[in-house]
């Protein structure tokens, strides 16, 4: 398996390729398996590990340390800071997040392509799914379906009168084992590293692994390779350089660092780095009478959808209580009872498809992202609206309390007191807000406000593409992770068509 692993290398290395793709996600692993398919030779760059399987067993720490960027808290600046997880190892974050794999829906691909220039936006019918049947991609089994969905769903359905849905994922052999976010450790989820990834190295493409991308090269306005850093274990340098020459290349870094690393390469482009969305989020969690025990079910198994249209979606979510603590308000004796109590808990995450726009810069000439977003009045008062839909739908399935994430009403009793809370004058930064979707820094469509053209290239630029979440017009107002799979297929059959 042609896999190798950059620590090892004790002198400087050139590779000569028709394409290099820099990271191993949701876009990169696409591009890779599509372009190698087609024939073409094709190098993978990866700044973290490979794990699958059972080196996927170890307690939340080892997670946190080998498979997230900066221990799980990379983040932005602004009002309020913003925790924003990231996956760094074989996979990307697809091997950190819940399998949740959902078509954008048709009204954003229909703005996406006649308001704002994305030729084809509407056309991904056959990737999606191609992709679908791939990934094995259905709605989460009766056998994962715990007690607090089957809850909650009874009262979004039957007494909200809601409408609502199992999530689909991309998790065939799911055992329940409830680590998503750590790592599957039987593989049952299909993330990136157990299926897109081997199936470019079955088709001849290579893998480096701990080999950071330093920079693009450029001759003028037309790329012609990458410099790549060896890493050691603590990921830092160890001095070796790793050059790989190729025609193509392919930036699939995420939409925190894909712009970042263009910038710091000598790319400009007025766009690039703005337009910054992130889905922003946060959680909600409720007190029952009767037992829970959450982490009998897979973490994401039930979606709220009444409320797509005005962007706000509120899933079913599980963490461990080593992370859920936070959560909990009280002190004291209050915060004791209240852990006591944490197998009585149902949880549930509020995102919304956010207006407000953020900015990407490299620090330098690092490549390290300094990402800037603020939360602007009509994304506040949206987040609010979400969990006070959350809090209606736990006191309809009998919840004692609900734990808002707000600051200035922490704590709900009774459903009369939504409305009080939807009162409440709030500031962003009272909002306890997470987000993990970060998107549409090197937008593609028309060129009079994107970065990147229809199919994924740079504008001025031969030889520059970009295949990550970066290429969203504007928030996709769901989990992105089957669109950019579904768009960077797209695009990579038609680079390979092009021959570039």
């Amino acid at each position: 398996m042609p896999v190798y692993d950059a620590r090892t290398l004790g002198r400087d290395h050139r590779i000569v390729a028709d394409a290099v793709i820099i990271g191993t996600g949701a876009g990169g692993a696409v591009a890779a398996a599509e372009l190698a398919r087609a024939g073409w030779r094709v190098v993978m760059l990866e700044e973290g590990g490979y794990f699958t399987g059972t080196h996927l067993e170890g307690d939340v720490r080892f997670a946190f340390a080998r498979l997230y960027r900066d221990g799980g808290l990379t983040g932005t600046v602004g009002r309020p800071p913003i925790i924003v997880p990231l996956g760094r190892c074989v996979g990307g974050t697809t091997t950190i997040n819940s399998g949740t794999c959902y078509r954008t829906p048709d009204f954003v691909l229909e703005h996406w392509e006649r308001v704002l220039g994305l030729e084809g936006a509407t056309e991904l019918d056959e990737h999606y799914r191609a992709l679908e049947k791939d990934l094995h991609i259905e709605p989460v089994p009766d056998e994962f379906y715990g007690p607090a969905n089957k809850l909650i769903q009874n009262a979004v359905e039957r007494v909200l009168g809601w409408r609502g849905s199992r999530i689909p994922r991309n998790a065939q052999g799911c055992l329940g084992t409830g680590r998503c976010a750590f790592g599957c450790p039987s593989d049952g989820k299909l993330a990136m590293s157990v299926s897109k990834v081997p199936e470019a190295i079955a088709h001849g493409a290579d893998l480096w692994v701990h080999a950071r991308a330093r920079r693009i090269l450029l001759d003028g306005r037309r790329a012609f390779g990458v410099v790549a850093d060896a890493l050691s274990d603590g990921g830092r340098p160890t001095g070796t350089r790793i050059d790989i020459l190729a025609p193509l290349v392919v930036v699939a870094a995420g939409a925190l660092h894909t712009p970042a690393l263009l910038q710091a390469s000598g790319v400009r482009h007025p766009w690039l780095g703005r337009n910054l969305h992130l889905h922003p989020a946060t959680r909600v969690l409720g007190l029952f009478p009767e037992p829970i025990r959450g982490w009998r079910e897979v973490p994401q198994a039930y979606n709220i959808d009444e409320f797509i249209p005005q962007g706000v979606f509120i899933q079913g979510q599980f963490v461990p209580p080593e992370i859920q603590a936070a959560a909990v308000p009280g002190f004291g004796a209050t915060y004791r009872e209240r852990m006591r109590a944490f197998n009585r808990m149902a949880s549930f995450g509020a995102l919304i498809s956010d207006e407000s726009a953020g900015r990407v810069w490299s620090i330098g000439h690092s490549g390290r992202p300094l990402a800037w977003y603020s939360l602007n009045s009509r994304d506040r008062r949206k987040l609010l609206f979400a969990i006070a839909r959350t809090a209606e739908a736990f006191f309809a399935a009998g919840a004692q309390e609900v734990y808002t994430g707000v600051a200035a009403l922490p704590v709900l009793r009774s459903r009369t007191q939504i409305a009080e809370f939807e009162r409440c004058r709030v500031s962003p930064s009272q909002i306890e807000v997470m987000a993990f979707h970060p998107m549409g820094t090197a937008r593609s469509g028309a060129p009079e406000w994107s970065v990147c053209d229809p199919w994924g290239k740079v504008y001025g630029y031969h030889g520059l593409a970009v295949a990550d979440a970066s290429l969203f017009p504007t928030s996709n107002r769901i989990n992105p992770q089957l669109t950019i799979m579904a768009l960077v297929r797209r695009n990579a059959h038609h680079w390979g068509a092009q021959g570039s």
